[in-house]
């Protein structure tokens, strides 16, 4: 825990920035009857009921010092898709940074292994030697911000019936345009001595 704090505390440096990365999944429904509009004395309608459209995935990468974000939408959770990301965050999105340093939960596709699974040895080593990790702790998710991000996601442009990874895709693009134009970036107050008061019972106890 206090190894992802500090490293939030770090001054703001282009050269090796903190990205953290998260993975959210949202369930696909259709309308099973078409919405009627609002009319003049009605209010708009939609029925209850719904058709599963099965799920997708947003594989979100954010730098919150930068108030950069970036939002992956897939169809699966995989190795190869985990893969794919990091190689897109170092070699498109970061490519002069020396080291990005990379905060995320201890999933099982979010390792080097999914390098290797998914490149030639060489460009696995490449990218791996690009990337610092720093991994939240078991039942520590919400130490990443990333998944604050995703929160503001969920409730901003995905609080509705969507029944495609197309549709998902094009609410999220304007989404991620507009708070990247402004900049939105997160302030973390949650400091190195807030946590060792908050969560004194977690520690070991050295009195004699």
């Amino acid at each position: 825990m206090e190894d992802v704090i500090q490293t939030y505390l770090l001054p703001y440096d282009p050269l090796y920035p903190v990205v953290c990365f998260d993975e959210a999944c949202k369930q696909l429904f259709g309308e099973v009857r078409e919405p009627q509009a609002a009319q003049p004395g009605r209010t708009a309608r939609r029925d209850y009921e719904y058709e599963r459209k099965g799920t997708c995935h947003q594989l979100m990468l954010c730098e919150p010092l930068r108030g950069w974000r970036h939002v992956k939408v897939t169809e699966r959770r995989t190795r190869r898709d985990y893969a794919e990301c990091v190689r897109e965050l170092v070699d498109v999105y970061y490519p002069e940074a020396k080291q990005i340093r990379l905060v995320q939960d201890n999933l099982n596709t979010h390792d080097g292994a999914s390098l290797y699974a998914t490149f030639p040895p060489a460009q696995a080593r490449r990218l791996l030697d690009k990337i610092e990790w720093h991994y939240t702790p078991k039942h520590g998710s919400w130490l990443n911000m990333a998944e604050s991000e995703i929160s503001i996601m969920n409730s901003q442009c995905l609080d509705r019936r969507l029944d495609s990874v197309s549709k998902v895709a094009a609410e999220v693009a304007p989404w991620e345009s507009q708070r990247n134009a402004r900049q939105a970036r997160m302030h973390w107050t949650f400091t190195l001595a807030v946590a060792r008061q908050k969560l004194r019972k977690l520690y070991p106890s050295n009195e004699g």
